[in-house]
């Protein structure tokens, strides 16, 4: 996954945040009631991101992020380095966090940031034998991919008790490994909502679709309005890999979905087939799509979102697919107001229930210590997560995490939904692949996808390709 201002995934971004690797856990149902559940807070009028909140009397934020839950020992003059994916608010936003660990133990934390090949990037670090204390993961599957080649340490015994009191299952087992607890999922994400510009959709006289049929039939009313319906971020591949990822969970389901994740059944198999055909009716229309198909493939993540809220009445596209990450983009590149320019709804359903999707960033151990120890006892704590929440454009698995830590009232309705639904969701399935097919710029499925974009037609081709490529990567 990827989301916000990363060239990600993540997720974010990249982060930009959602279920399991191939780790021999098990995996919960996603339920469509979930997902009009956790997204139906975003029709508020309250801001989603940071910045340009209407709605911050509800938040009380800063009370939690200054308590002591967790006790930490006095650290002045050690020194650790943390790498992420994170840029720009992100990596401000999280420095945030950093600092309040610093002003509890005394020790020194210098952020790195890793640029989008998270892999690449911490594996030369620790094959030069010199690693971060602490990496975030946004892709299940690398994590995986670290704990199988011995790169990551165990978590200590109190970060696990930390995690075992303020994580339901569902998010412990996403950062385990064959019994062994590597992983805290520190940030999260909401991955199948569609964003929309108020005046498009009122001028054409459509309404928040429920089924994809209408969502198509929505598009083309909006489309002969005179507006282009849909902004696809194309030359970011991630972005694909969610259109893709939604449609086939509401289509196929949860068992064929968790299969494909983990390359149980191929990339050929009919029911991907019908993904991608269903896919192409929105994609096999260059006049749905914001540029054309061309157009499409030149835009990236924040310039789609951009695309449907460059202007209040006349946009140059009526909406854009992507996590609850998009209220920052839209806070900070447009002037739109959310809750009366911009509103949300869930993703629709294609097949009987609306899928839910989530992705995450999973605080993992690469050097071990004193210091690296209570970093992650810290981060899986309550009073770490509120740094955060309180500034926005975040969200949190952490069921301790007080909902008045969040700055608006949507924000509070979306964390507590996120954690009412436990482990019923599915996490992002190019996040749960190794990288080389599930998160790589130009490789596997982000380029697969990306020459689908450019030919919809060639459904058969798009399948040959992408199941060539799991299979060099999942070696199986």
């Amino acid at each position: 996954m990827r989301n916000t201002v990363r060239a990600t995934g993540a997720s974010g971004t990249g982060s930009d945040t959602s279920i399991f690797s191939k780790t021999g856990t098990t995996r919960a149902a996603a339920r469509g009631a979930v997902a009009l559940c956790a997204v139906a807070a975003l029709s508020l009028t309250a801001a989603c991101g940071g910045g340009g909140s209407e709605d911050k009397g509800e938040g009380g934020g800063s009370s939690q992020a200054e308590k002591s839950t967790v006790k930490l020992p006095k650290l002045k003059g050690e020194k650790l380095q943390v790498a992420a994916v994170w840029t720009g608010d992100e990596q401000k936003n999280f420095e945030k966090v950093l600092q309040a660990f610093e002003k509890r133990t005394g020790a020194e934390v210098k952020f790195t940031p890793t640029g989008d090949n998270v892999e690449a990037f911490l594996g030369s670090k620790i094959e030069g034998g010199a690693p971060p204390n602490v990496a975030m993961l946004p892709q299940v599957g690398v994590l995986k991919q670290f704990a199988d080649k011995g790169w990551l340490k165990e978590l200590d015994a109190g970060t696990k008790a930390e995690l075992g009191k303020n994580f339901s299952k569902g998010w412990q087992d996403l950062g385990a490994v064959d019994g062994k607890q590597y992983g805290v999922y520190f940030k999260a994400a909401s991955k199948s909502l569609i964003w929309y510009n108020t005046a498009a959709y009122k001028n054409a006289g459509v309404g928040e679709a429920k089924t994809w049929d209408e969502f198509i039939k929505n598009s083309q009313t909006i489309a002969d309005s005179g507006v282009e319906p849909v902004a696809v971020g194309g030359s970011d591949g991630w972005p694909l890999t969610d259109w893709f990822e939604n449609i086939y969970l509401s289509q196929a389901g949860p068992e064929k979905y968790d299969k494909l994740a983990e390359h149980k059944i191929k990339w050929t198999d009919p029911s991907v087939k019908k993904a991608l055909t269903t896919l192409a009716e929105l994609f096999g229309k260059k006049e749905l799509l914001a540029g054309g198909n061309k157009g499409a493939l030149q835009t990236d993540f924040p310039g789609s979102v951009s695309k449907a809220f460059d202007s209040t009445d006349s946009p140059s596209a009526a909406s854009v697919f992507e996590g609850d990450f998009v209220g920052i983009n839209i806070a900070k590149d447009t002037k739109a107001k959310i809750g009366k320019d911009a509103k949300v709804y869930p993703f629709p359903a294609v097949g009987g229930d609306a899928p839910v999707i989530t992705g995450g960033d999973a605080a993992v151990v690469l050097k071990e210590g004193k210091a690296t120890n209570a970093l992650m006892t810290f981060l899986a704590s309550p009073e770490a997560a509120a740094v955060w929440a309180q500034e926005g454009g975040y969200l949190s698995p952490n069921k301790a995490l007080e909902n008045s830590a969040y700055p608006n009232a949507a924000q509070q309705k979306i964390a507590k939904s996120l954690v009412a639904a436990g482990d019923d969701f599915r996490f992002d399935m190019s996040d749960q692949a190794p990288a080389a097919f599930g998160g790589t710029k130009g490789e596997g499925e982000w380029k697969a996808l990306q020459d689908f974009l450019k030919n919809p037609k060639d459904v058969a081709g798009t399948q040959s390709a992408l199941e060539a490529s799991a299979a060099k990567v999942f070696k199986d």
